[in-house]
């Protein structure tokens, strides 16, 4: 565990964060702490502040599964949600001058720590009698452009991950969305992309507002959606 995190009894559940440590998940963590949520957050090298965080590969099912029972480890403060933004992005060519190896690569990045995260985590949420699963995809899904295939692939695949959670687990009581962004307006991006014209960027803050409705009871009707964050 690190930082500072809720004082014992004050946090009544908890949400799993993957990717909370980025320029995205920074602002998601904080609004669910914010919000009074325990949050548990895996990391891969430098913990982040403020947080129950768990050092984890996400790619490892063995770890995943340890993850997922430390986030449901406190009766008095039940798993009622889930937020997969652990991913990345990569471009190249086009895709007859793309290795497979580099296409599949966005697949283990994207969509394999979502699959094994869902797979390890839903019997949690079942027991606790149900809650809500946000997964993080992107505007290239619908929208997509030139030199990125693997990525785009991969996040619409993401899409259609929630589709089929939504149906599987409806009578469960987990309820499964995606948030579908567009350019977030991180460190990285502006690095990346100094020249970019960024009145459309989308705000880290904006995003971890929608989330946190999402897995929350105000949005206790919504399943299956993909919502769009986005200024385009």
């Amino acid at each position: 565990m690190s930082g500072s995190v809720g004082q014992p009894g004050t946090e009544k559940r908890s949400v799993l964060v993957t990717g909370g440590a980025g320029g995205l998940g920074g602002a998601v963590s904080r609004a669910f702490v914010e919000a009074g949520w325990r949050t548990v957050v895996p990391y891969r090298s430098k913990p982040p502040e403020g947080v129950h965080a768990v050092r984890a590969d996400l790619a490892d099912p063995t770890s995943v599964a340890e993850v997922a029972a430390m986030a449901a480890g406190v009766p008095e403060a039940p798993l009622k949600a889930v937020v997969n933004l652990v991913g990345g992005f990569a471009m190249g060519g086009r895709v007859h001058e793309t290795p497979v190896d580099e296409f599949e690569a966005q697949f283990r990045t994207n969509l394999r720590p979502t699959y094994l995260v869902c797979a390890a985590t839903l019997p949690h949420l079942i027991a606790a009698g149900g809650g809500s699963v946000v997964c993080l995809s992107s505007r290239a899904a619908l929208r997509p452009f030139s030199g990125a295939a693997g990525y785009i692939t991969s996040k619409a695949a993401v899409l259609a991950l929630v589709d089929a959670l939504a149906v599987e687990y409806r009578q469960d009581g987990v309820r499964v969305n995606a948030v579908v962004p567009g350019v977030i307006d991180t460190p990285a991006n502006r690095e990346s992309m100094p020249s970019a014209d960024r009145t459309d960027w989308v705000s880290p803050a904006d995003i971890a507002k929608t989330i946190v409705f999402l897995a929350g009871d105000e949005s206790s009707t919504i399943s299956g959606a993909h919502i769009p964050v986005d200024r385009a």
